[in-house]
Order: structure tokens, then sequence, then C-alpha cells
């Protein structure tokens, strides 16, 4: 339980930081590129506020990695301490389905709040929106699919168990 605290205490700090540098850079992005609209970068013939727009949330999105990788450890501590509380057995299998229905739901809340900001993208929009969604729906696959392993295993190794116990022979002692 200390490795788990000690864990949080790293984590949460530089959750919550890359948290307010994200906030921040996108307020960047609001405010700073409006300022420059006049101005188009020679041989490009792009404007200079879309660019910097770009670049300021290129850097936002690296903050914003930084907070969900750190969201996702910490999501694993939550999630083991929420197993235990239901009272499943330090088995990977249970842990490991429990963490990826965190995951998916992680998944579907980011894909969804970065549509609206990746669809105001001028001309390339609406490809960079559908691809996040199919990335994101891909992620959500993959994970349902491990997800329906991780119970066929489980329920295969329980029928298993029983069959095993069923078909065992009694041992009466009988001598013939």
């Amino acid at each position: 339980m200390r490795e788990k605290g000690e864990e949080i205490r790293n984590r949460l700090p530089r959750l919550v930081m890359s948290l307010i540098m994200g906030i921040i850079f996108w307020m960047l992005s609001v405010f700073v590129p409006p300022t420059l609209n006049e101005i188009t970068i020679p041989g490009i013939g792009t404007q200079a506020s879309f660019l910097l727009w770009v670049l300021m949330i290129l850097i936002m999105g690296i903050f914003l990695i930084r907070v969900l990788s750190d969201a996702l450890i910490l999501g694993d501590i939550l999630t083991d301490v929420f197993v235990g509380k239901l009272g499943i057995k330090e088995e990977r299998s249970p842990k490991r389905a429990a963490r990826e229905v965190v995951y998916i739901i992680v998944i579907v809340l980011v894909v969804t709040a970065m549509s609206p900001i990746i669809s105001t993208l001028e001309e390339y929009g609406v490809y960079f929106n559908a691809i996040i969604t199919y990335v994101g729906l891909g992620l959500v696959i993959v994970f349902i699919y491990d997800i329906g392993r991780i119970l066929y295993t489980i329920i295969e190794n329980k029928a298993e168990a029983i069959a095993n116990q069923l078909t065992k022979p009694k041992n009466n002692n009988k001598r013939d």
C-alpha cells in the first residue's frame, strides 16, 4: 500500500500541473493568434495566426497526453482499490478487465472532448476528426475484444474445474 501512496503523491501534483499548463496554452491559443491575422508567411501562403494556433494546440496536446498518462496510472491504482473492495481475488484477469473498462470510458470521453476542438481546424478539421474517431473506435474494439477473451478464459477455467469435479471417480475403498 505504501507504493501506491507514493505513486499517488508523485503523480497527482504532476497531473494537476500538466492540466493547468494545458488550460493556459488553450487560453493562449484563443487570445494570441487573432493578434497576428494580418501577417502572412511568405513562401507558404499561410497566415501566421494559424501556424501559431496549431503550435499552441500541439503544445497543449503534449500536456494533455501527460495528463492522460498520469490519469491512467492513477486510474489503475483506483481500479486496484475498487476491485479489492469488490472482493475479487488478486488474479490478473479480472483486474485487467476492470482496467480496460476504465480505459474504454476514458477513450470515449477524450474522443468526445477532442471532436469539437479538432473540427475547428481549417480545411483538415473534418479529416482529423474522422481519424481521431476511428482511432478511438479501434482502441475501444481492441479493449472489448480483450475483455471478452478474459471473460471467456475465466468461464472456461470455472467450467473445466466443475467438469473435473463432477467426473472425478469416488473412492469407496471397496475391495473385490
